[in-house]
């Protein structure tokens, strides 16, 4: 099976899902993501399962399924950070500045 992502993280801050994915880190506004993810806890956000190709992510808690694809599409204009191997680990746990 093709791999389509290499998906390093997912995680949640507050009402940001961060993720790294294909050597890059984003963070976006769960609301912009998913409904369903902006009303679950925190338990329910974080038990998830990455499909083996990288093509999604799957909460089977919540029944939603996001494709890699789309969250790259919906962070074309999210705040971009550089490719994780350059990125500080300080810096992808920094609150976005309102």
């Amino acid at each position: 099976m093709p791999k389509h992502h290499d998906i390093q993280r997912v995680a949640f801050e507050g009402h940001t899902m961060l993720l790294e994915v294909d050597g890059r880190s984003i963070r976006l506004a769960v609301a912009d993501v998913s409904p369903r993810l902006a009303s679950a806890n925190d338990a329910q956000r974080n038990f998830f399962r990455i499909s083996p190709s990288g093509y999604g992510i799957h909460w089977p808690e919540l029944d939603e399924d996001l494709s890699v694809d789309a969250l790259l599409r919906t962070a074309s204009g999210a705040t971009r950070y550089p490719p994780a191997s350059e990125t500080p680990a300080s810096a992808l746990n920094d609150k976005p500045k309102s």
